[in-house]
């Protein structure tokens, strides 16, 4: 009788171990699912929070910079102006033909507290805010022959001079560029921290640039 009821018991045992072990397979294949999800969803944040925090960085060689750029026409003819700020240095220049010969410009020095005050303002309008295809757009980092007949705007967050990150659109509809942000809101912030800019910009696009 012993023998009969250890011989019946036994496949009783191997099923539940093996119900054991199929329960035990699910579980960790729904915990490594659900971690890789949260892991994708935690990624592109980051990728944020680090371009913010370039912008908002107001130590020592940090600067930011809006470059705009003129229709593309004649040698002669080609304009285009660039403002950069620091926490001791606000500049604006005005430059002539495509190897930018200075004719104009303006340089005023700066304080911490007021660069931190317009990198915040800055941030509030989005500077860092790319565009959802920028991943892709490798490419469109080339501004060569962009928007012929119409302007570029280049966004620049710089530390020591080098570019940390570079955002860019057009008034063309078929160059919309990188950012995702008003170029008009931006471009007056940046035009507000050069008392009398309007009266160095090279060509007039809109009555908004009379500052």
């Amino acid at each position: 009788m012993q023998r009969n009821n250890g011989a019946r018991f036994f496949p009783l045992i191997i099923i539940i171990v093996i119900a054991a072990l199929v329960i035990a397979a699910i579980v960790s294949i729904g915990r490594a699912v659900f971690n890789s999800g949260d892991q994708s969803n935690t990624q592109a944040p980051v990728a944020v929070d680090k371009d913010r925090e370039a912008l908002l960085n107001t130590s020592v060689g940090r600067s930011v910079q809006m470059t705009v750029r003129g229709p593309i026409v004649a040698e002669e003819n080609f304009m285009s102006y660039r403002i950069t700020a620091s926490n001791s240095e606000r500049a604006m220049k005005v430059y002539k033909g495509y190897l930018e010969e200075e004719t104009n410009g303006k340089s005023l020095s700066n304080n911490t507290q007021a660069y931190e005050q317009f990198v915040y303002a800055l941030d509030k309008a989005n500077m860092m805010k790319g565009a959802a295809e920028e991943k892709e757009a490798k490419v469109e980092d080339d501004l060569r022959g962009i928007c012929a007949r119409g302007y570029v705007y280049e966004y620049t967050v710089l530390s020591g001079g080098n570019e940390v990150k570079k955002l860019w659109t057009s008034t063309c509809d078929g160059s919309k560029g990188t950012l995702n942000a008003s170029k008009d809101q931006l471009s007056q912030l940046f035009l507000a921290q050069i008392p009398g800019s309007s009266e160095l910009i090279p060509f007039r696009q809109s009555p908004m640039f009379r500052l």
